[in-house]
Formats: C-alpha cells, structure tokens, sequence
C-alpha cells in the first residue's frame, strides 16, 4: 500500500490548490455492482480434433507412458497411471484405446513455440590446451542456490552476506579453482544450454557431466543477435549453425558473442551408465516422448498432445505431432504454450533438435476418473 499513498500524495502536491479548497460533494448513489467477467471455460475437444491423432504409434506412447507416470502427483492421474502398468504392451489399436478410454483432450488457449534439446556427446581432455581451453567447473563453495534448477543462486561473500552471482564474462574470466574436464569453448557453450551430456577422452573414457547449479541469471539466447548483427542468415540460425560460427571465430570474437547469454553452468560429473539423461522429474527422459516446461504453468508428469507446425529454420522437419509427458523445465522455457521437446543423445540428435523452432498448439489429456470427470 505504501507506493499508492506516495503516488496520492504526489497527485495532491502537483494540485494542492485543488486539494486544499475542493469542497465535498453529494456522495454518489451506489449502483448496482458490475458482474465480474467469467473465466473464459476450457476449450473441450474429441481425440478426432487432434491434428495427426490416428497417424500417431501409440504403442511407443504407451511404453513411454507406462514408464514415466509416476512422476504425476495428481491422484487421478495416478490412479490411471496403476491402470497402465497392470496391463502388458499394448498394441496400437489397444493403446489408442486406453488413452481414448482414460482421458479427454483440451485446448491449452494461445499458440506458442515448439524447439528441442538433446543429450550432446562431445571430446574432452584432463588437461588444458590451445584447442580444449574451457574449464567445465563444478558448482563454487560460493554460491548458495534455491528453487527450481538454482534460478535463485547468490553469491556469499567473505563476511558471509549473499548478493548476486557474477556472470558469465566475470566466471570465464576468472581463473577456475578446479576443474572436471577441459572442453572446446563452443562445445562447452552448448553442454551449458542443454544442461547434460557425456564426454570421451583420448583413451576412450566415457563420463557424464550432469547439470549441478546455475549463476541465476537470466538467459538469453544468442540466435537473434548472431541474426541482427549479420552473422547468421535469418532462416540458418539453427544450432548447427550457431556452433560451427563460434567454431570458426574461437577466441575473443566468439567469447564476445557467447557471453551475450549471463547465465552460466555448473557441473558434477558420473561414470557413464548408458542410461538416458534424468529430467527435473527424476525420471530418465524417454527419446521423443518427454518435453521441458514452465513449472509455474503445468506440473510435472502432466500428458499433453503437442502440434509444431511451421518451421522456421532451414532443414527441419515440417511437423512435430505425438503424445508427451511434462519431466523436464528449462531456463528458456516459460510461458503457458511453450515446451521443449527431448529428442535424444548424440550428434544425430542435436542436429534435429538445433533445428526446431516450430509454431507450437497444446493440447492437455485430462483424466476421465474422479469426481467430476
């Protein structure tokens, strides 16, 4: 309430003649009171309005579903969730079905934007050199992080005050007090903005670098500018793109563009498992069936029916239309329709998924069970 009263003030003392002589008039007739506006209601819709719903392989959405259900806290959808793993592998007419028969689709309202991420696989050393000159650091003693993904990381001084992390330009430019590997600066850019990998080294080594703590800051994709200032075509600034540009220009010119983006990365490293990389969810990402989403929007283990449609970057796929569960979130991705589609490990992967950036609808599957439903 202060602010208002500050303002009031400021709006007397602009009018105080106004103020000091306004005599008070008859006191208004109250009227009737407005009716509030209705929340606009749920746009309610058949399996038949999904676009692409009967070309989809259901049986792989089953297996992936069955598998990753857990992560839901609702009660309903958990109770569909035991319903699916009582029966075996269904076959895709018998997985159509049990979705058609559990669930009713509806419109999230609004477009928004479809773009992927992946698991990359890249070459490390244990030792500094021209070509491998980027520290991968683990998280500093520090740095106290809260909240989803430590988006709330402060630094605490010496004299045990928090105030905010430095960023990016400040981290790389300071000498690192440890290290886990030592990557290509670019290489290690991209591990950045997708959260997790594996490294190889020379001897054939494979070890995972998994997502440990953020600087907090915001991030900020270095697409558009690498297109505004006439570094990238507007149709090719696919990841491909922006990772071979940086690759080309590695030094000072390439730094000065990678460090538009504030947000910095920190890691952990593991023996390679072979197992998938596991999402916010702490479920291991099925290939082409999990998405990233806004955690202030939608709650983890959601199913949704996700239509990108209109691609905007060269060489990529004209339509992304399949059954996806909610296990993952991302420092980019906010907003109502906004997800981030899981697309694998490795270079195949990370090529598809640098060229994703579609015009994205969602669709929510709510379950048929429950009072109400």
């Amino acid at each position: 309430m202060a602010p208002l009263k500050i303002l009031l003030a400021s709006l007397c003392a602009l009018t105080l003649a106004a103020c000091a002589t306004a005599k008070p008039g008859p006191a208004p007739r109250p009227g009737p009171r407005p009716t509030p506006a209705p929340a606009p209601a749920p746009v309610l819709e058949q399996f038949s309005d999904l676009p692409g719903w009967a070309a989809d392989d259901h049986a792989a959405a089953f297996e992936a579903y069955r598998s990753t259900c857990g992560a839901a806290r609702d009660a309903a959808m958990g109770e569909i969730c035991r319903r699916a793993r009582a029966r075996p592998l269904l076959s895709g007419p018998e997985a159509r079905a049990f979705f058609e028969d559990n669930f009713r689709p509806e419109a999230v309202p609004g477009e928004g934007v479809l773009t992927a991420y992946y698991a990359p696989e890249y070459e490390a050393r244990a030792r500094p050199d021209a070509e491998f000159s980027a520290p991968v650091r683990p998280k500093p003693v520090d740095l106290v992080s809260s909240g989803q993904g430590g988006r709330d990381a402060q630094q605490r001084g010496p004299d045990g005050k928090l105030g905010p992390y430095p960023d990016r330009t400040a981290i790389e430019t300071s000498p690192p007090t440890q290290v886990l590997a030592w990557m290509r600066p670019e290489e290690l850019f991209f591990l950045q903005v997708q959260g997790s990998g594996v490294v190889t080294y020379p001897d054939g080594r494979r070890v995972k670098v998994l997502f440990a703590a953020t600087n907090g800051r915001t991030f900020t994709g270095i697409a558009n500018p690498m297109r505004d200032r006439g570094l990238l075509a507007a149709n090719n600034t696919s990841g491909e793109a922006i990772r071979q540009w940086l690759a080309d220009h590695r030094g000072p010119e390439a730094d000065a563009i990678m460090r538009l983006n504030p947000r910095y990365v920190f890691f952990t490293t593991a023996p390679d498992d072979g197992r998938p990389p596991v999402g916010s969810a702490g479920i291991p990402l099925p290939t082409g069936r999990a998405i990233a989403v806004d955690p202030s929007r939608h709650a983890s283990g959601e199913l949704f029916w996700i239509d990108g449609v209109a691609p905007i970057l060269n060489g990529a796929f004209p339509t992304y239309r399949r059954l996806v569960t909610a296990l993952d979130v991302g420092g980019a991705i906010k907003g109502l329709v906004r997800a981030d589609l899981y697309l694998g490990q490795g270079q195949r992967a990370g090529t598809e998924a640098g060229r994703v950036r579609h015009t994205l609808r969602m669709h929510r599957l709510v379950p048929r069970v429950g009072p109400g439903r």
